[in-house]
Order: C-alpha cells, then sequence, then structure tokens
C-alpha cells in the first residue's frame, strides 16, 4: 500500500486497545504568540492546556497522561491538574530544545510493556473522541497514524522568490493534525536509525524518513493548534459554541 493512501475507515474504539499512552507536548516556546503563553489562555475561563487534557481524561481509550511542558511551567501545571481533577496524568517532564527532544522526553515516561503510544500537541484544545479513538484503532494495522482534514484552499508550490512553480492536486493532499499514533519499538527504533531527528516538525515525518508507511484517519476541521492571535479568536468562537 502506498504511503500517501488516504485511510479513513477507523471511526470507534474496541476494547482490545483500550488503554493507551498518550504524551501532550506543551513545551513550545510560543514564540508567535507575542509574548503570551498559548498553553494559559483562557478559552471561556478555562485554560488552553486544561481544555486539552480534558480530551484525554474523559476518553475511555486513554490509560495514562504524560505531560511534556517547560521547566517554569511544570508547579502551575501541577496546580492545573489538581483543580480540574485531571487523575490520569501521570507524569510531568521538562521538554527539550526542539519538538523531537521533547517526545523523546516523553516517551522516558512510558512504561516499558506499552506497545501503543498517541502524541499530541497541548494547543489543540478541541479534538474529540472520535478522532482520538479513531487513531488509537488504526494502530491494530499500522506502525504510524495520523488524523487529517482534506484541505479546502488551492495550493501551489512557489520558490524563494514567491513565483509559482506548480498547482499541486488538491483531491490528494491533506492537513495533518494531532493525535498521531506510533508503535513505541518501531518509533524509538526509528529515531534511532535516522539519529537526528532535531529538524522533524511531527513524528510522522520520522516514520516516513525511516521507511515506515504511514496511513491517516479523518481528523475533524476543529481540530486547530493555537498558534498565532488570529488562533484565539478562532478558538475562542469555538469553546462559545460548547456552552
Amino acid at each position: 500500500m502506498n504511503k500517501t493512501e488516504i485511510k479513513l475507515q477507523y471511526d470507534v474504539c474496541e476494547e482490545k486497545n483500550q488503554g493507551l499512552s498518550v504524551i501532550i507536548v506543551a513545551a513550545g516556546s510560543s514564540s508567535r504568540m507575542q509574548g503570551k503563553n498559548k498553553q494559559f489562555l483562557n478559552l471561556n475561563g478555562i485554560p488552553v492546556i486544561v481544555k486539552t487534557l480534558l480530551c484525554f481524561e474523559n476518553c475511555d481509550a486513554i490509560k495514562n497522561i504524560i505531560l511534556v511542558a517547560k521547566a517554569d511551567d511544570v508547579f502551575k501545571l501541577q496546580q492545573l491538574a489538581e483543580e480540574y481533577s485531571i487523575n490520569k496524568l501521570t507524569d510531568i517532564v521538562c521538554g527539550g530544545e526542539t519538538r523531537p527532544e521533547s517526545v523523546l522526553n516523553g516517551f522516558a515516561r512510558v512504561a516499558e510493556d506499552e506497545e501503543y503510544v498517541l502524541i499530541h500537541d497541548g494547543a489543540r484544545p478541541f479534538v474529540t473522541n472520535e478522532v482520538i479513538c479513531s487513531v488509537a484503532k488504526a494502530l491494530e494495522s499500522c506502525f504510524a497514524v495520523t488524523c487529517a482534514v482534506k484541505v479546502k484552499d488551492t495550493i501551489k508550490e512557489v520558490d524563494a522568490e514567491g513565483k509559482v512553480i506548480k498547482t499541486l492536486v488538491r483531491d490528494s493532499l491533506v492537513a495533518v493534525q494531532t493525535p498521531q499514533g506510533v508503535r513505541k519499538k518501531e518509533y524509538l527504533g526509528a529515531v534511532e536509525k535516522i539519529g537526528d531527528v532535531t529538524g522533524f516538525t511531527d513524528d510522522m515525518s520520522i516514520m516516513e524518513a525511516a521507511g515506515f508507511d504511514v496511513f491517516t484517519v479523518e481528523g475533524n476541521y476543529k481540530n486547530i493548534k493555537i498558534t498565532t492571535p488570529e488562533d484565539v479568536k478562532t478558538a475562542t468562537a469555538f469553546a462559545e459554541d460548547e456552552f
């Protein structure tokens, strides 16, 4: 099966794959947020990171949560976890200088006998139970899987000067989200095989580079990553719709 083939048939949780660990990565610098730490921005009175944690706290497919954060945020996160009864949170670990390093710090706390692991962005607070379960179930037959949505805009490849090189075929393009799921043994083997993974922006790229087929399941257009102030406006509107 081709690496780029899109598989969208995994949409329910089953008992076989219940009890996964999830690594939630919240150690970024928020460099595009004009000095604000996006993890603690309030969405209808609830911090972004808390909304994210609650998505996995309330999902039956998840056994425990490993949170990767900046060292300066650890105490505040411990307080929030207690305040909002995030009982599945077993570890808060410090992040690395890059996202892959932060993910590996999270993997260090995954149980030795754990086979499947999900990885999620802390700044994606609107992931649904259905999407989490879909990724979890897909791991029964895939080594690496991510949720994704079809792109709506026409996408063009351009050069450094902005000149259009070509127009890409939209029907074969997807926008990748998280959670992303991997089999732990194969993921750590991929990292070892590649060596320097600091330049990778997501975990599926690492698996691809190591030669693994990566598949997608259907994501959700509300599963946005809060990255810029404009995203905060969208997220606030989504949060208001929940009430």
